[in-house]
């Protein structure tokens, strides 16, 4: 597909070409034999599904969440986020982290380990790889039928051009909704998640039965798309408008009863963003009217509280500053 027009709040005058979704299994696939593919949405057995979903425990028992909730301090939204020096102001080049011990040893660990369940790595990664942006995919079925979904794999990957990674885990019996509708019809929008948001993102994340509307379930409303079917979430302050350009399929790793964990490479196709909320040009979103949540260990997420400014130095700048930097410019190789 090509567009040239400038839609939505901001979006450059540029063409964007685009090819057919390709899968990486044992091989490449055009769109149409992938969406007539059923590798990944292949029907297990009854008995290999209740067996892995007695080992699946992603879903975390909270208890009486809420009787904890009441007995915490009220969310303040008109908390403002403050900036603050950064954690070592006088940091010079060469001298590592101030204060930090190297007496603490590290304990290796086999991801794939026989006796390492599962659920260990997924509690370890979430819990360790943070904060994570929340991925907020809406999509349709080939039939139009919509999806609403947040993800904990996501990550925009570069910029030139627009680039975006979702991961979808294994998991029992058949993959996600979000992962057949991006199958089949190659379109989605990805919806920035603010403060004020996440009770509405979290709703959507339920096991709804088949058919039930996550937009319903939220309560958060529609909003036209330009280049694609998907409507774009209209809570949100960014929304970007893509399309998959491939998917790589993880067959080696599949187990019984569970489906094909699997990352879908997304390519965008337009911008939107709230009108009040960035600079004039709009190529800076206001982090105070953006209130991004990063998701972090178990059920917990977290809030921008305060920020620092940290500056990328060029080495020409700082090498006739730093003893350590002139030394090691000494030192390197001559280009031949």
């Amino acid at each position: 597909m090509t567009g040239t027009r400038t839609i939505g709040r901001f979006i450059s005058n540029q063409t964007w070409n685009f090819t057919p979704i390709s899968v990486s299994r044992i091989g490449s696939h055009s769109f149409n034999q992938l969406r007539m593919s059923s590798s990944a949405t292949a029907a297990v057995s009854e008995s290999e599904t209740a067996a892995a979903q007695k080992n699946y425990q992603i879903v975390q028992d909270s208890g009486n969440f809420d009787e904890t909730q009441a007995k915490r301090p009220d969310f303040d939204h008109s908390k403002p986020i403050e900036v603050t020096k950064s954690p070592n102001p006088n940091w010079e080049y060469g001298q590592g982290v101030p204060g930090a011990s190297l007496a603490g040893k590290h304990h290796e660990i086999d991801p794939y380990a026989s006796d390492r369940p599962m659920i260990n790595n997924y509690r370890l990664l979430v819990s360790g790889i943070a904060p994570r942006p929340v991925g907020f995919l809406s999509t349709v079925n080939a039939q139009g039928e919509k999806n609403l979904s947040p993800f904990s794999y996501f990550q925009v990957i570069d910029h030139d051009p627009p680039m975006f990674i979702v991961g979808f885990s294994s998991r029992p019996s058949r993959v996600k909704d979000t992962y057949r509708n991006l199958r089949e019809t190659g379109e989605c929008v990805i919806n920035t998640v603010s403060e004020n948001m996440i009770e509405a993102v979290n709703a959507t994340s339920i096991d709804a039965p088949y058919g039930v509307s996550e937009w319903d379930v939220s309560g958060l409303h529609e909003a036209p798309s330009t280049t694609v079917k998907p409507s774009r979430v209209a809570e949100s302050v960014f929304n970007i408008e893509g399309k998959v350009i491939d998917i790589k399929e993880f067959t080696d790793h599949q187990q019984p009863g569970m489906s094909l964990a699997a990352t879908v490479l997304i390519k965008a196709t337009r911008f939107w963003v709230k009108e009040g909320t960035a600079n004039e040009d709009y190529s800076h979103i206001d982090l105070e009217k953006l209130r991004p949540v990063g998701q972090l260990g178990g059920i917990s997420y977290g809030r921008i509280g305060s920020t620092f400014e940290q500056p990328r130095k060029r080495w020409s700048d700082e090498v006739g500053k730093s003893e350590i930097l002139a030394k090691l410019d000494a030192g390197k190789p001559v280009d031949k």
